[in-house]
């Protein structure tokens, strides 16, 4: 089982590994703000001659953080509060110079504030703050009544969600995580009165919200920075020249203005990038906009390459797994159960696990997309192979060893043929499964249909939205199709028309 893992894992490397290598690479979390940003520094990056890509849309802060101590990427825009109170929550490190030095001896860089204070705030429509008179943070005490919706990230990070209810003493029962795009939805059809929302969300004015005071001074200042690994300046530091250029250029009107043309406009991040470079910076940026068809097919591109790659290996593995389940019962069992627990793993959980195992260079990406598609396919395979031989009637089984065939034999001419129709429905559901699975690859950078159903979502753009689903359900019912026709090649007709009876 080891030899075969660790298969796996070369074929993912040597498949993905190469290709992902890039000179520098630029991350950014899944909100508009920060991809935004994160053009920002890849079009400075390549004026600088460099070669530079950006992985988009990673997820939260642990996963770019965690990605940048491994050099899975070399540099991605954050803030202060996030460093002092998640990143280095409970070392009582606070204050730039303070950040500045805790995070040199982990090896990693932070530049000047970019300009604008981007800090948490409770928000509220204009029309139910007004009726219930609520100004501050403080007046939520007195309607418990409320419902409240809070990101994900903030139900749970150091400044979220746990310690302002504690500080502020809120009595409220009623409180979900959801996407933070989702939750100015919820906010405009009234699903949930009050939300987290960021300063410089240009839904803030779109929606017509309230910003709750902060009367007891709960979140601290959020300060854009960019954070790096230091030797990005030893490898590149023309590059590091260049996005430092950034220090003081851009303040929160600005901000907030290319967060509305992003979000509000629909225009692409990359040219609103470039377009701010050019008023700000002078530096001329090259902008590639892609057809909605070129989109397309490079998503469905990466999400076959996910999907096969993985599905592959897990034929590769699974199939013997069930040989030998069906082979040795006791041993068996604990084939069975070890597969069914890898399932019952939530499959993004299993992805970031996954990607914190990776070795440097391959955290982000394919690899690690791969690894867990592969671990996720193998319990219906695996339960198929084995259920498919079990119920081979025993004296079928007797007839062939009277007739003296070796044990080996047995398995190739008569035992694995009949239980062929099993083997491939496994399989199928398996394939079924991992194209739906590798939607979720995107939050770690693997691209395929997840990447346009997560934009779409950030960007309100249902569009984009369908254009993934729509894509991958397509694409699963290619993959069936296929393996229906794999099974009238491989699958006997007489042991077609028995089944179907």
């Amino acid at each position: 089982m080891k030899t075969k893992l660790g298969l796996v894992f070369l074929i993912a490397w040597m498949l993905a590994g190469s290709a992902e290598a890039q000179k520098v690479v630029v991350g950014s979390k899944k909100f508009t703000e920060s991809v935004v940003l994160g053009e920002v520094i890849l079009h400075l990056g390549r004026s600088a001659g460099a070669e530079v890509t950006h992985r988009r849309e990673l997820g939260g802060t642990r996963i770019l953080w965690n990605a940048l101590l491994k050099g899975d990427i070399d540099v991605y825009p954050e803030y202060t509060g996030t460093i002092s109170q998640e990143i280095l929550a409970g070392q009582g490190v606070h204050g730039e110079e303070a950040i500045r030095k805790a995070l040199a001896e982990l090896g990693i860089r932070v530049s000047r504030p970019l300009g604008f204070n981007n800090t948490y705030a409770l928000g509220m429509t204009e029309a139910v703050a007004e009726q219930l008179g609520i100004r501050t943070i403080s007046d939520l005490r007195d309607h418990p009544e409320l419902v409240l919706g809070f990101g994900n990230e903030f139900m749970d990070r150091g400044d979220g969600w746990p310690s302002l209810r504690d500080r502020y003493q809120l009595p409220h029962q009623n409180v979900n995580g959801l996407d933070h795009d989702l939750a100015y939805r919820g906010m405009e059809n009234g699903a949930i009165h009050v939300m987290d929302m960021y300063s410089t969300d240009a839904e803030i004015q779109y929606y017509g919200l309230r910003s709750l005071e902060d009367d007891l001074k709960h979140f601290p200042v959020y300060q854009s920075v960019l954070v790096y690994r230091a030797d990005l300046a030893e490898r590149v530091p023309e590059v590091v020249a260049a996005i430092l250029k950034l220090e003081g250029q851009i303040p929160e009107a600005r901000m907030v203005a290319m967060n509305a043309r992003a979000k509000l406009e629909k225009v692409p991040e990359t040219q609103i990038a470039a377009d701010f470079l050019k008023e700000r910076l002078g530096v001329h940026a090259e902008v590639q906009l892609e057809s909605t068809g070129a989109r397309i097919l490079r998503h469905g591109r990466d999400h076959i390459y996910l999907v096969g790659i993985s599905l592959f290996g897990a034929i590769l593995v699974a199939v013997p797994l069930g040989v030998l389940a069906f082979r040795w019962s006791g041993f068996g069992q604990v084939i069975l159960g070890i597969v069914g627990v890898i399932y019952t793993i939530p499959s993004l959980a299993l992805l970031v696990f996954m990607m914190l195992l990776m070795p440097k260079g391959m955290g982000l990406g394919a690899p690690p997309a791969i690894v867990a598609l592969f671990l996720y396919s193998l319990l219906p395979i695996v339960r198929n192979t084995y259920a498919g031989l079990h119920d081979i009637p025993v004296q079928l089984r007797e007839s062939a060893a009277a007739l003296g065939l070796p044990e080996r034999a047995r398995l190739r001419l008569v035992e694995l043929p009949m239980a062929a129709r099993s083997i491939l429905a496994g399989i199928k559901t398996s394939a079924v499964i991992n194209v739906g699975t590798a939607t979720l690859g995107a939050l770690i950078g693997a691209g395929g249909f997840g990447q346009p159903i997560f934009t779409g979502i950030r960007l309100a753009d249902e569009g984009l939205i369908l254009q993934g689903a729509v894509s991958a359900a397509l694409l699963a019912l290619a993959v069936q199709g296929i393996f229906e026709g794999v099974e009238r090649v491989f699958v006997s007709r007489g042991l077609r028309l028995k089944m179907e009876d």
